[in-house]
């Protein structure tokens, strides 16, 4: 998102990571991107890959069980070849032709089936609501302590939650409880404002005291930016790292 509409070519947009003053990146699909060009270019400019989606196969259906299986599958050699240790995963929209509690069953059997594969690579995913108010109507999960639950009934320390805190304040708030109640089943968590999904401060959402609570909570994993700038992405970004100093 960060860098949408600017023209720059990934090269680009990762050397701007870089001059910014950071150490990682994620982008959402791999599967059009040419794996050993980036991963020569990652060597190159000494970041980072913290996350990126695996394929796109709904966990609510269970009729593509294995469909999803095989694109995790990809998903882990891909991961594995760039160096990257978490995947995303999302459950996919509500289907109109099984009710709620078999899409919830096969989403936590879909899960339960693909942590054998993650924790024999070594990689974790990380499942994300999205909120279904703004951005994503109709998305089957959305609520994080229906994420929470989920994940803890997988019960493989290599399948966690996503935590964004936009999507989560559109749905829910209460964003520090929330959050830290269930610190110790979150992989990874992404930042935005809301209103409007720009960058940090120019919102409802108290981003240092947030941060400060995930800090002190023990969190030292990464925090994925994003969000879509009011400015240069560039400079946001540096903003940000002056302002926020995140783990």
């Amino acid at each position: 998102m960060l860098f949408n509409g600017t023209g720059l070519s990934l090269p680009e947009q990762l050397e701007a990571v870089k001059r910014a003053g950071y150490d990682a990146y994620e982008f959402w699909g791999w599967e059009s991107k040419d794996l050993d060009e980036l991963a020569a270019l990652q060597r190159r400019l000494g970041l980072a890959l913290s996350a990126f989606c695996t394929t796109g196969v709904p966990l609510v259906d269970p009729r593509r069980r294995e469909e999803m299986l095989d694109g995790l599958a990809a998903s882990i050699g891909a991961a594995q070849k760039l160096g990257c240790r978490t995947l995303i995963g999302l459950a996919g929209q509500t289907l109109p032709d099984l009710d709620r509690a078999t899409q919830l069953e096969s989403v936590v059997d879909g899960l339960k089936a693909a942590a054998p594969l993650l924790e024999k690579a070594g990689v974790t995913l990380v499942l994300e609501p999205l909120n279904t108010l703004v951005n994503h109507k109709g998305h089957f999960l959305s609520r994080s302590d229906e994420a929470f639950a989920i994940v803890r009934e997988v019960a493989s320390t290599h399948v966690k939650v996503l935590f964004d805190l936009y999507h989560q304040q559109v749905t829910e708030g209460n964003l520090i409880l929330n959050a830290t109640n269930a610190l110790e089943w979150v992989g990874h968590f992404h930042l935005a404002d809301h209103p409007g999904r720009h960058e940090p401060g120019t919102g409802e959402i108290h981003y240092g005291n947030v941060l400060a609570a995930i800090r002190e909570k023990g969190y030292n994993g990464y925090c994925g930016l994003e969000y879509a700038p009011t400015g240069g992405a560039e400079d946001s970004l540096r903003q940000f790292l002056a302002q926020y100093n995140t783990p």
